[in-house]
């Protein structure tokens, strides 16, 4: 079997194997130290032509399954991900439209916070300095310097290694930068180039898997 679950588009759930037996759905691919995801996880198909829009009864009857799952397996909330996400270099599924951040506000996956990453600025940005020699105003100026720094994304900010903590395979970084822009900046047939936005969102990510 290539999948443990078949959920159709009208939102039928169709348990195709048992959930201890090995499925075929992962193939070859990795995620943080673990190989073999065939073995390790529960493959989930969504009846998709990989184009057309998820409906809400597929999306509900999936956020169903997995809080059974998640209750029955003791399964942390990292650990949702796609197949996309374990083999970059050859899955695109589930495509841009899927869902992520409504399953992540049900504790299937994680997502970014919004609000936090429009407060972030790149260290690039110069931070504002103030000349004087007046003790006073000088450490006022080290506090504001210290409170904005918490805003910022650090100059040696290195969003490979970031993506690898994640959990991503960046043995191709070009494939893992795409595959996290398809999930989480919901981008299809995207480049591998990282805009600001992009930083601040991977910045913000990372340091929820710290």
């Amino acid at each position: 079997m290539s999948s443990h679950y078949v959920i159709g588009d009208d939102g039928e759930i169709y348990h195709m194997l048992n959930d201890y037996f090995r499925a075929w759905h992962g193939g070859i691919g990795k995620w943080g130290n673990t190989n073999d995801l065939n073995s390790a996880s529960i493959g989930i198909e969504l009846d998709n032509d990989g184009k057309e829009e998820f409906s809400i009864a597929q999306i509900n009857s999936l956020i169903k399954l997995l809080k059974e799952l998640k209750e029955k397996y003791k399964i942390p909330q990292a650990n949702f991900i796609g197949h996309s996400d374990i083999a970059p270099t050859r899955k695109v599924d589930p495509h841009a439209g899927f869902p992520w951040k409504i399953l992540a506000e049900e504790g299937f996956g994680h997502w970014y916070d919004e609000e936090r990453v429009r407060e972030l600025q790149l260290e690039k940005d110069s931070l504002p300095t103030v000349a004087s020699d007046s003790t006073d105003l000088q450490n006022q100026a080290l506090e504001a310097n210290s409170e904005n720094r918490k805003n910022l994304v650090p100059k040696n900010f290195d969003p490979v290694m970031a993506l690898r903590i994640i959990g991503y395979d960046v043995s191709d970084p070009v494939a893992a930068k795409k595959a996290f822009k398809l999930h989480f900046i919901k981008e299809e047939e995207t480049s591998s180039e990282l805009t600001d936005f992009d930083l601040k969102v991977l910045y913000n990510l990372y340091q929820k898997y710290l």
